[in-house]
């Protein structure tokens, strides 16, 4: 199975206010994750310095960091993945000959910009990047923070790489999703992952065919999503409904106010952490932290 299938828990980076780890923190995080369990499921996989893991904001040698502690932690126990997208693609370069070089199993990519980048300009940073190193490469479409939008053309273009292996992909606008993986099937070689993100119907993706759920809940709380998994792998739409209208109220703020804001958020009631997301980003506001109990505690016994 490649190690971009399944359900991949993307944890927030625990940090102090310059970007400096909460090793402490983190540790203990991670350790929880690589632990957890459903019915003897687990977790197919950790994502280091996904967008939860707030990658756009730590300098080269913080990321070089949070991937070493990651590694130490996980110790081979899960496949870890980690994001390598940069501005420059000479630092995503560096990066992902860092990841090569320091226990990372898969690589995620997203064409971070300032300016806005061409197709022919996409294509090549991920040509360069990919050819690196030999480990697999999924490409991260996150138009909403990249601006970038990649076409089936592109993406078809891109998995003829050899180390490119999987997409990423944001939810489809017309809820879609079984048209969307077909058209994504017929363009991509055979054994090609097709992922989403977008903890909210991720669930649908995975009952209409999708391999691999990218999960910001599974991050924090892995066992709903461990849940949602199972359920929607054994086609059982009667639990997967059953446990979404238990998700619900997360959800909705999750759509409300942004995955980021809430997972923090979540972290302190939890006591997992007193890390604050990254200035300028704030954490949920104060008004909506009954909502955000409310929530949390729906979910115990789910």
């Amino acid at each position: 199975m490649s190690v971009f299938s399944g359900l991949s828990a993307f944890p927030p980076t625990l940090s102090d206010p310059d970007g400096g780890l909460i090793e402490a923190d983190f540790t203990r995080l991670l350790t929880d994750l690589t632990e957890a369990r459903s019915d003897q499921i687990t977790l197919d996989s950790i994502c280091l310095l996904g967008s939860t893991g707030s990658y756009p904001y730590l300098s080269l040698a913080q990321r070089r960091r949070v991937l070493e502690t990651g590694r130490d932690v996980v110790a081979g126990r899960l496949p870890l993945i980690v994001g390598i997208g940069a501005l420059r693609t000479d630092h995503a370069q560096d990066l992902a000959c860092h990841a090569a070089a320091n226990g990372a199993d898969g690589l995620l990519l997203a064409p971070v910009s300032y300016t806005p980048l061409t197709e022919e300009e996409v294509y090549q940073h991920y040509a360069t990047v990919a050819s690196a190193t030999d480990l697999p490469l999924c490409i991260y479409n996150n138009p909403s923070t990249t601006n970038f939008t990649f076409s089936v053309k592109l993406l078809q273009r891109l998995a003829q790489i050899p180390t490119i292996h999987a997409v990423k992909m944001p939810l489809p606008a017309d809820g879609d999703f079984a048209g969307e993986i077909a058209a994504l099937r017929d363009a991509t070689p055979d054994g090609f992952v097709i992922g989403y993100s977008g903890d909210w119907l991720c669930p649908d993706a995975l009952l209409a065919g999708a391999d691999s759920w990218f999960s910001v809940i599974a991050g924090l709380l892995p066992l709903p999503a461990l849940k949602l998994t199972q359920a929607a792998r054994q086609g059982d739409r009667a639990e997967v409904a059953r446990l979404q209208q238990v998700m619900a109220p997360l959800w909705a703020l999750f759509r409300e106010y942004g995955s980021l804001r809430v997972i923090y958020s979540l972290a302190h009631l939890m006591s997992v952490t007193q890390a604050q997301p990254p200035r300028p980003v704030l954490p949920l506001p104060d008004s909506q932290l009954d909502r955000l109990r409310a929530a949390l505690d729906s979910l115990q016994g789910a």
